[in-house]
């Protein structure tokens, strides 16, 4: 899992092109941090994988004469990774740099001489100043999802200290030198690539990338790249789409997302910024789906309510609906001509929605009479938060506008009603909403991905999500 975790922050890098982006996304050096921490792990449990090949020859010794001899059976016993670091490189993707490593190692011997004399016994190997510096390249393959791979390795061993154990291990100390460049050599050849390896084993991981996640029946939501990363020495920026569109069905909003910039925070390891073309995107997909109309009768209206939704209370406001309908029961159909905009403010989240509600008579035989249609034009504050690895929200109303559309009954005073429906908005309209509202929407997120700590803002023009980050296996 070399660096499996840092990758997971990094890999949120897939490349479609498009103009701005709708989600901005902050690697910190604290989240480089994290992941060195959690990538160290990884790659002490792959160097006690490494097993180098048998080492056999010939050598011409003085007085034995011709020896041939053999080293075989050799595997890693410890390996210790005291010393590394993960930077960002501008333009490229990071390094990392792994300095007095250490490791130990034994195995067979065995020499033959004078053609009949054998000889054989154990050894360790006990190998110091173990470096490797390697360059880590990201890039999008073709589904949008993050592939890695290594751009340039080095790996080099300080040195190398051989024990024979055994009878006749003094015949191996008259070659020791030669045994000790031969088995550095051999480490040195495995090193990179099993570093190489490793950053490959992490591609099936970086494919659980979110990059279209779907939201629930109606919607999904795409995170793809809207342009390359940026690398700078302290952070790493990555520009994605954020973008709703209906299941199976992508159509283009009739607005772009707007410019924006993230603050220069570095407290957390992962800030993700939302701009309104996100949330707006949103609206303009549930509207067109329908989620936005709703049919409101008296058996959504709370028992203990002052109001029912029928000719008795209407009337009481409306003296002809009592007249010509007395004693029915009501419906009403609000559905949204308009998608509403929702716009980001310091500490303010607010939505202006414009909806056309028509009132309708039940009558007897279940067929509905219209009596009248309103235009409202509705203010609301919406509280945001971060419900595991969702965005989620709450409205509450601020403020209601009444306009008469059409009447079917006469002339009235519409605000007469202003009262009867704010309630009516409080009480079912408000509720069904916040209840979509709170099941949220999935942030971008790879693998099992845990945010921790994390802290939301509303600022101009944008949300900002700070957190910390941890991930399970």
């Amino acid at each position: 899992m070399f660096l499996r975790c840092l990758l997971a922050l990094l890999a949120l890098t897939s490349l479609s092109f498009s103009t701005n982006p709708g989600v901005q996304v902050r690697l910190t050096k604290k989240g480089l941090e994290y992941g060195r921490q959690l990538g160290m792990a990884s790659i002490q449990q792959k160097l006690n994988t490494i097993t180098i090949p048998d080492i056999s020859g010939k050598v011409k010794l003085r007085p034995v004469g011709k020896v041939q001899y053999s080293l075989s059976n050799m595997r890693v016993r410890s390996v210790g990774l005291p010393q590394s670091e993960l930077s960002l490189v501008p333009g490229t993707g990071f390094r990392l740099g792994i300095r007095n490593a250490f490791l130990s190692m034994n195995g067979n011997w065995r020499v033959k001489f004078h053609r009949i004399l054998k000889i054989h016994g154990s050894f360790d190997l006990n190998v110091k100043g173990l470096t490797i510096t390697t360059s880590i390249a990201l890039k999008s393959d073709k589904t949008g999802r993050p592939d890695v791979s290594t751009v340039s390795c080095a790996a080099t061993v300080g040195s190398a200290s051989i024990k024979f154990h055994g009878g006749g291990s003094w015949l191996y100390n008259l070659f020791r030198k030669f045994i000790d460049k031969a088995l550095r050599k051999a480490l040195e050849k495995k090193l990179c690539p099993l570093v190489a390896d490793a950053v490959s084993d992490l591609n099936p991981t970086l494919k659980t990338l979110n990059v279209l996640a779907k939201v629930d029946k109606f919607a999904e939501i795409e995170y793809s790249m809207v342009s390359s990363p940026t690398v700078s020495t302290s952070s790493l920026d990555l520009g994605l789409k954020g973008e709703f569109y209906n299941i199976g069905k992508h159509q283009e909003p009739p607005f772009l997302p707007p410019k924006f910039a993230l603050p220069p925070k570095v407290n957390e390891m992962l800030y993700i910024g939302v701009s309104p073309f996100t949330v707006n995107s949103a609206a303009f997909v549930y509207n067109k789906a329908g989620v936005l109309s709703m049919n409101i009768t008296d058996d959504m209206i709370p028992q203990s309510s002052p109001i029912r939704l029928d000719t008795n209370t209407f009337g009481a406001l409306i003296p002809q609906i009592a007249e010509r309908f007395p004693g029915l029961k009501m419906k009403l159909l609000v559905n949204a001509p308009k998608d509403p905009v929702i716009s980001f403010e310091p500490n303010n989240a607010s939505v202006q929605a414009t909806a056309a509600m028509t009132a309708y008579a039940i009558q007897p035989n279940a067929t509905l009479t219209p009596l009248f249609v309103l235009n409202l034009d509705i203010s609301v504050s919406a509280r945001v938060f971060v419900s595991g690895m969702k965005i989620a929200g709450a409205i509450t109303l601020n403020k209601m506008d009444l306009t008469l559309g059409t009447s079917y009954v006469g002339e009235f005073q519409v605000g007469s009603l202003d009262d009867i429906l704010k309630i009516v908005l409080k009480l079912v309209v408000i509720p069904q909403l916040n209840t979509r509202l709170a099941k949220g929407y999935p942030l971008p997120a790879l693998g099992k991905m845990k945010l921790v700590n994390t802290q939301i803002q509303v600022l101009q023009g944008y949300m900002l999500i700070g957190t910390d980050v941890q991930f399970t296996r």
